[in-house]
């Protein structure tokens, strides 16, 4: 009699086992550790994104406001920008390890994209929403206040993706193969 095939472990055990190395030793306290392991690694690599992209939103939409540019200008540099940042806080590190720049590039892809563009639809959505947020200059605290409040919801709205993403092994998971 042949045995079942063997079925690839994606549980919260399995990726804090891979995360942490240190269980799957029969500890009480296992299952919460490797939630608390799953929700670490998802908090880092949404921080990890919201960094990126913080960086493309600020510097766009100063950009834009600066030059007076419209709303979907503003939007496209701000989005753009965001996706540069995100994916160039990922090579970076992956380059300087060793990793060559094609093969990098396409495990930044894999790892940030669908995080990267959740937090801009969140984020830029949310700036839409609130009156007169688009027309404020840099001088105004409604443009701060707008950009702060949205970039937080996007946090939120990106972290239970990546928490997904990882714990089936994909996303900010791949990357960390690299470390």
């Amino acid at each position: 009699m042949s045995s079942p095939p063997e079925r690839r472990d994606t549980s919260e055990h399995a990726v804090a086992r891979a995360t942490d190395g240190h269980l799957g030793t029969n500890h009480p306290h296992d299952h919460s550790a490797a939630a608390a392991s799953l929700n670490r690694s998802a908090f880092a690599a949404t921080w990890h994104c919201l960094t990126g992209c913080a960086i493309g939103e600020v510097l766009g939409l100063v950009i834009a406001t600066a030059l007076g540019w419209g709303n979907a200008a503003s939007i496209a540099i701000a989005i753009v920008l965001a996706f540069f940042f995100g994916y160039s806080l990922t090579l970076r590190p992956l380059v300087t390890g060793g990793v060559p720049l094609r093969k990098a590039a396409r495990i930044a892809l894999a790892a940030d994209t669908v995080s990267i563009m959740v937090m801009e639809i969140v984020d830029n959505g949310f700036v839409l929403l609130v009156p007169g947020a688009m027309a404020a200059g840099l001088g105004d605290s409604l443009f701060w206040w707008s950009l702060a409040v949205s970039l937080f919801i996007a946090f939120w709205a990106a972290f239970p993706v990546n928490r997904a993403l990882i714990a089936r092994g994909r996303g900010h998971a791949v990357v960390h193969a690299y470390h």
